[in-house]
């Protein structure tokens, strides 16, 4: 795909794109199947869904995920070997393929190689990786930081490795998945409020409880509709209850605030009044890992008891080395954060005017919601015929009812090309 044109003119043939997802079970669908799914069996009654939906995409050739991209991601993506409009991907300060960081890593690998053979407690620690974890640190204004293998398990590190049963997690409805699963394992006491409402939280936190300690959880930006926390309402809630606080900032960092430090930017806030900072380094920071930015002291702890830091292999040069240079090229060019969300607008107000359901979005996030499950897999599929990449998000990712697709935009698309996404949909409602 060179340019949006070379799109429109492939849309105009009605050629539809192959898909190349489904390929990946083999002949399994084609061949016939007797499920049984009993409580007995190995695959209970919680895969018939999956396998049944599975199969039905498979089928009509609209199975929607696992696209094998055949070439670096960016604006622009090479699948099903087609250039094809990608509108779902995480890289929000379009920073993929940077020379500068590629060639970072590069020279990472040269010196330090691959792996580090070894977790950060024992053998994995490379000199690099206090470097990194120090301009982490100061870029999102805390004394420490820590790094693990994903975001994910950066929750799982805080969250398992402080709270235990003897304590109590409020949390916003909407977070996400690995903040739920991280109080699953550490066994806390949950309690989900209203998404965005203070009442909620106040009405929660009133509740009678034995716990000895009460932590109030929330993302920063929601990573399935796109809206921003109330951050300044719960910290007045933390500090006249006497709790703590941890913001997920996977989706913010990068987004949010002048020069993308994250949801405390974005309201002016400092970053010392909340307790714990989690967030992703594989969205706008384009390598892998996750962080924990704290205090010295929690850092010191977590680095000698979170099982995510002590038992898992420590990030590879190659990520440390993107990681650094990331950052660093985010304080030279803040003015990414701003196109991402010039071009946010610009997406949002486009859909909203050709009557889509964009729900709470005012970010990078931008759902598009549907509803349905079926129609919104058939809509992806419509989409990648115009050579557009959506990804559908549908039931548990989401509720029932509310299936979507979730496209993102970055610092690296063009008016035009959102304006050929905006054709797109026009088209596809009148049909």
């Amino acid at each position: 795909m060179s340019t949006p044109s070379a799109l429109l003119d492939a849309a105009s043939t009605e050629r539809a794109f192959p898909s190349s997802s489904g390929e990946m079970f083999g002949s399994y669908f084609a061949e016939p199947h007797t499920w049984s799914f009993k409580k007995g069996d190995l695959l209970d009654a919680r895969a018939r869904r999956i396998f049944e939906g599975t199969a039905l995409a498979v089928s009509v050739d609209a199975y929607p995920f696992h696209m094998p991209l055949q070439a670096k991601a960016g604006p622009c993506v090479t699948a099903d070997g087609h250039q094809m409009l990608m509108m779902s991907s995480y890289d929000y300060l379009g920073l993929i393929g940077d020379p500068r960081i590629d060639g970072a890593a590069q020279r990472a690998i040269a010196r330090y190689g691959t792996s580090t053979s070894g977790a950060r407690l024992l053998t994995g620690t490379l000199d690099i990786h206090a470097e990194m974890e120090r301009d982490l640190a100061a870029f999102k204004g805390t004394e420490a930081a820590l790094t693990v293998s994903s975001g994910y398990m950066a929750n799982l590190a805080v969250i398992y490795g402080l709270f235990g049963p003897s304590d109590r997690v409020i949390l916003d409805e909407f977070c996400h998945r690995s903040l739920m699963d991280a109080c699953r394992m550490a066994g806390v006491q949950v309690q989900k409020f209203k998404h965005n409402d203070p009442s909620a939280v106040r009405a929660e936190l009133e509740k009678p409880t034995t716990a000895n300690r009460t932590l109030i959880i929330s993302d920063g930006v929601f990573s399935m509709d796109g809206d921003v926390c109330i951050l300044p309402e719960l910290i007045a809630l933390k500090k006249e209850f006497g709790c703590f606080l941890l913001m997920d900032e996977a989706h913010a960092s990068g987004v949010l605030g002048a020069t993308g430090r994250g949801t405390d930017e974005h309201f002016g806030i400092d970053t010392g009044e909340v307790d714990l900072w989690t967030g992703s380094l594989a969205k706008s920071i384009p390598s892998t890992g996750g962080f924990v930015a704290c205090s010295r002291e929690i850092a010191i702890f977590l680095q000698h008891a979170s099982s995510p830091y002590i038992f898992s292999a420590a990030l590879s040069a190659a990520s440390v080395a993107a990681i650094t240079t990331g950052l660093a090229i985010l304080a030279e060019e803040p003015h990414r954060v701003a196109t991402i969300q010039r071009n946010g607008d610009f997406l949002r107000e486009g859909l909203r005017s050709l009557g889509y359901d964009t729900g709470l979005s005012t970010t990078a996030v931008i759902p598009v919601i549907l509803r349905d499950e079926a129609q919104t897999a058939l809509f992806a599929r419509r989409l990648r015929n115009h050579g557009i990449i959506a990804a559908p998000v549908m039931f548990p990712a989401v509720a029932q009812g509310v299936a979507r697709l979730r496209l993102c935009v970055t610092a690296a698309h063009t008016l035009d090309h959102l304006s050929f996404v905006l054709d797109a949909f026009s088209q596809l409602r009148q049909n």
